[in-house]
């Protein structure tokens, strides 16, 4: 274990961009960036080992601060996430409020307690979540349970899951909600991005070793507020800064460069729930410095295989004896398998042969990410990060 405090050492910038290569520096290890994180919502990767993450290049595993919650206390006592899961490496918890704030049938059954009376002949079932200034109120669907989580409770339970790197407690809007809304909101999140920094300062070494707090950034498609919260946020004691929010695809890259140019340069980034490659590439390119999202193993289990070439679904080509994606360094197609051996395997009536299909294809896909950022970090040291992204669209998108 590296014992050294938790720092972001730039080592080369886009010409003319916000992006860059880097190294964060963590108590379990070191992240070269740009990189991906590996979603291990409740500490594991589904249908993945340890050893297979080690296998496809893994660096980092990002798990769920509201779905270990009633596990804090057990991996507190192990010595943290990474000894209690076996990840040796670096781990990153979120907060959990996404995940309180999207109970139900989403982001739709989120209110705020004003405007309560809209909803007030919601039956229990429906599991609305109730946004006030101390937090969120919430019925769990797990324990069938009315519970809370506010700034103070998120940032307890992270320190005792004991990541290297936490989220602050924010509130995300959704792209239905309106300009006011979204000023309301952000003048909450702001005000609980203090609170979160007050508690986290109280247990972040309660484990024994640093454990760093990024502030989340909200503020909806507006740059008066993602501008406005950015420079709040930047003259805060935050370790790095969660770049969140409900996006329309065509303005990331211009959200991204609001929020990137008002904050700390030598704080990391982390863009939260995306995983596409054009997003990856636009992202580093506006100054996120780190990604995530559960997609390429959501995706791997349906049968979507990733290529440098696009993405095509196995049980379109059944008979096929070609490789998932020729060239690919990822350890399913290292062994030989072909689209018709994996497409067998996901048809299989036998549970052990379909749990092998979702390792295999889960392992490609995952490795296809996390060489993406590979790939990139290497173009932006050479200096050619802009031919890079250019080919490399044209080639994935026909475009």
């Amino acid at each position: 274990m590296n014992n050294k405090a938790f720092h972001f050492e730039i080592e080369k910038r886009i010409d003319h961009h916000l992006g860059r290569a880097g190294i964060i520096h963590t108590p379990h290890g070191d992240i070269k960036t740009p990189a991906f994180m590996t979603v291990g919502t409740k500490g594991s990767v589904h249908f993945l080992s340890m050893d297979d993450l080690q296998q496809i290049g893994a660096q980092a595993m990002l798990s769920n601060g509201y779905h270990l919650r009633n596990r804090s206390y057990e991996i507190s006592e192990d010595g943290g996430l990474s000894q209690w899961s076996g990840w040796e490496g670096p781990t990153l918890t979120d907060s959990g409020g996404f995940q309180v704030m999207s109970l139900g049938s989403g982001l739709g059954k989120v209110v705020n307690m004003d405007r309560v009376k809209d909803v007030i002949n919601t039956e229990k079932k429906d599991r609305l979540a109730l946004v006030s200034e101390k937090g969120v109120d919430f019925h769990d669907p797990y324990t069938d349970q009315d519970d809370f989580i506010g700034p103070e409770q998120s940032m307890q339970i992270q320190c005792r899951i004991g990541a290297d790197i936490h989220m602050a407690f924010d509130e995300l809007t959704s792209l239905a909600d309106t300009y006011e809304y979204n000023v309301e909101a952000l003048g909450r999140t702001e005000r609980w991005a203090q609170r979160s920094l007050d508690e986290h300062k109280k247990h972040c070494m309660d484990l024994g070793y640093y454990q760093a707090l990024y502030g989340v950034l909200q503020g909806g498609r507006w740059e008066d507020l993602r501008r406005s919260t950015s420079k709040k946020l930047a003259k805060m004691d935050f370790d790095g800064y969660g770049l969140g929010g409900a996006f329309l695809k065509e303005d990331l890259g211009e959200i991204l460069r609001w929020c990137c140019e008002e904050l700390p340069e030598n704080k990391p980034r982390h863009l939260l729930g995306l995983s596409r490659p054009d997003d990856i590439l636009i992202g580093t390119m506006m100054g996120a410095d780190t990604f995530d999202c559960v997609a390429p193993t959501r995706e791997a289990r349906h049968g979507r295989i990733y290529t440098h070439y696009g993405y095509y679904n196995i049980t379109n080509d059944p008979h096929s004896d070609a490789p998932l994606e020729p060239g690919c360094d990822c350890p399913t197609c290292r062994a030989g398998y072909s689209r018709a051996q994996l497409y067998t395997l996901l048809k299989s009536e036998k549970k052990e042969e379909k749990y092998q299909f979702f390792n295999l294809a889960s392992m490609h896909n995952l490795r296809f990410i996390i060489r993406l950022t590979e790939e990139i970090r290497q173009a932006i040291l050479d200096g050619t990060f802009m031919e890079y992204k250019d080919t490399f669209i044209k080639n994935y998108y026909h475009r």
